[in-house]
């Protein structure tokens, strides 16, 4: 089990983290998420090894995480991190990288512990290619695959997808989250990615400005966002007061709504003015007008421009 508790961290004068504390059991996996700059990076590289933490402790088990003060080398044998960087030794294939820590003395085993990671992360075909030859999105798969070589008991995934196309990171995905899960590894993932934070975590921490937002599971983080930020992160949301959406209502209370939560009905006392529709695929995104406020809703195909719209709230949602 990882255990953070009270851990803070700053650079010189600025603080980062600010009294963060979790607890994840063996085999779980944690979506970390947030805007830019709110320390999810800072917070994996402290849980590495990589900066002293000052304030606060860090337990794996009963094992305390001392950090670089206390470690010559920085990081310990359990825990591999897959940095953006991907430190990948140029000059040498594929497979020869994956396989740099794993012992020469069971050469037979050697390659096939090899080949079985390679084809985790999709890279099987490009096992004699050398890294400066590949993409960013393919040098991003083979530092996956480094990383388990040797069988972490922790891993932790700074934007782990963020250069493979959407076709292969779908697939990567569930055999990545799969394979870790068959294996009882712990996962710690930083990301800005919906999907990371949503269908493969057991747990998603929300930080704000080095801060914790909130921990939960998925779905209720999801269905029952704590304020507008938290909702934001999973993409467009309206904060609309419910006097002005339900008629004969007298509350100024506001509630937040993704735009599969608004319907398009005949008549209502909550109008909008179409101001531009966005194709999604499977329905329109329709940014529309209620005085200054945007709002967002979906529909199942576009919409005139500057016609007035009558909203309601989807039921049974």
């Amino acid at each position: 089990m990882l255990e953070v508790k009270n851990v803070s961290f700053q650079y010189k004068e600025a603080p980062v983290l600010k009294n963060i504390s979790f607890k994840l059991q063996k085999g779980e996996h944690l979506s970390i998420i947030g805007e830019s700059g709110s320390g999810k990076s800072t917070l994996l590289k402290i849980i590495y090894g990589l900066y002293h933490l000052e304030k606060g402790t860090l337990y794996w088990g009963n094992k305390q995480l001392m950090g670089p003060n206390y470690n010559i080398v920085p990081g310990e044998d359990f825990i591999k991190y897959v940095a953006q960087d991907y430190d990948l030794m140029p000059f040498i294939t594929v497979e020869e990288n994956v396989g740099k820590f794993l012992s020469n003395f069971y050469l037979r085993k050697k390659k096939k512990r090899i080949a079985e990671l390679l084809e985790v992360v999709g890279m099987t075909a490009y096992a004699n290619t050398k890294p400066t030859e590949l993409s960013g999105g393919q040098q991003q798969r083979v530092a996956i695959a480094k990383a388990l070589a040797n069988k972490p008991e922790l891993l932790l995934l700074d934007e782990p997808f963020s250069n493979i196309d959407n076709f292969k990171k779908n697939r990567l995905r569930r055999d990545l989250f799969t394979y870790l899960k068959s294996q009882n590894i712990t996962c710690i993932t930083a990301t800005h990615d919906n999907t990371d934070s949503l269908a493969y975590a057991n747990a998603t921490m929300v930080l704000k400005a080095g801060k914790k937002v909130d921990f939960n599971n998925p779905k209720e983080l999801y269905q029952r966002p704590k304020n507008r930020y938290v909702a934001s992160l999973f993409g467009e949301v309206n904060e609309i007061a419910m006097n002005q959406l339900i008629e004969g209502d007298s509350s100024t209370k506001k509630i937040l709504l993704y735009p599969h939560e608004l319907k398009v009905i005949p008549t209502s006392i909550f109008k909008v003015k179409v101001k531009t529709c966005y194709f999604q695929g499977s329905h329109y995104l329709i940014e529309a007008k209620r005085k200054r406020k945007t709002i967002y809703f979906n529909h199942p195909k576009a919409l005139p421009i500057e016609k007035e719209i009558s909203l309601s709230i989807l039921k049974n949602n």
